[in-house]
């Protein structure tokens, strides 16, 4: 048996089952030589260290690159400590309030440019608090004119004299009389701007709100070319006449002599209806005193 296949038998485990009594001392060498040969499987499942590489963990360890500071805060624009606060706004100045436009320019106004100089009105501080400036409605050429004092809330909010119920019954009223609100009738404000108190309730307009106002008035009237007018409420009777006013009689305004009589505002009746009666009465003076 040769010396490489004992090899083989030793490392399978059956090992030789007889040598050689006299085998040359020269064979051994070899034998030697061929056992303390590496397998190549041994080899090739031996751990294998793979080339020297930076451990990932050096890199992390690294010494970073200086990093420049962040900038600071632009501190001068910061916000307030409320951030719901517009107190900032109020460092702004307020832009100035437009001339007040002259007596003489409104008494030379048409319809149109007298409608806009009531939208921007600067005459009186109500332009300071006002919604909307209220203009009045119905015919330009109506032959009679119905005067309110002011505008309502509701008013303000429709731009439009005696705005909802009151309204309704307002035109009732004068339809009770053989007149159409459309064509025979212009409803106006003696005051333009709603005035408001304190609280934010409707209020009586004040005498200097009243002056302030009147140009506007006097131009709708002659522009109208209206004969006869009405107030309705307290407060339009005393501001029209700038004085004591009652029911139950004509009264006569300005250098022509407009007749006018007094009744209930729409709003009084609708509180208190039984004041309806009355009013009836003062319709039916002013349609006599018209005719």
């Amino acid at each position: 048996m040769t010396v490489r296949s004992a090899v083989f038998l030793e490392e399978m485990g059956v090992g030789a089952q007889w040598t050689l009594r006299d085998r040359p001392v020269a064979e051994a060498a070899p034998e030697t030589f061929v056992v303390d040969e590496p397998e190549p499987a041994e080899v090739a499942v031996a751990p294998v260290v793979p080339p020297s590489m930076p451990e990932p963990v050096a890199e992390v360890v690294m010494a970073p690159a200086p990093v420049p500071a962040p900038a600071p805060a632009p501190v001068a624009v910061a916000a307030p400590e409320d951030e719901d606060s517009t107190a900032w706004f109020d460092e702004a100045p307020a832009p100035a309030r437009p001339e007040p436009v002259s007596d003489e320019a409104i008494a030379a106004m048409d319809w149109p440019a007298l409608k806009a100089a009531v939208a921007s009105c600067t005459r009186c501080g109500l332009c300071e608090t006002r919604r909307n400036a209220v203009n009045g409605r119905g015919a330009d050429g109506a032959s009679w004119i119905a005067v309110i004092a002011a505008p309502s809330r509701l008013d303000e909010k429709d731009k439009q004299p005696v705005a909802g119920e009151a309204g309704q019954l307002l035109d009732n009223m004068l339809k009770a009389i053989a007149l159409k609100p459309e064509s025979d009738v212009y409803v106006t404000n003696l005051v333009k701007c709603r005035p408001a108190g304190a609280d934010g309730a409707d209020r009586a307009p004040s005498g200097e709100e009243l002056l302030a106002c009147r140009p506007f008035f006097e131009r709708e009237l002659a522009l109208s070319g209206a004969t006869m007018a009405m107030t309705f409420g307290q407060y339009a009777a005393k501001g029209l006449m700038m004085g004591p006013a009652a029911r139950g009689k004509v009264m006569r305004y300005g250098a022509g002599e407009l007749p006018v009589v007094a009744t209930y505002h729409p709003d009084d009746l609708l509180r208190k209806p039984e004041d309806k009666a009355k009013a009836w009465a003062d319709l039916c003076l002013a349609r006599t005193a018209r005719d």
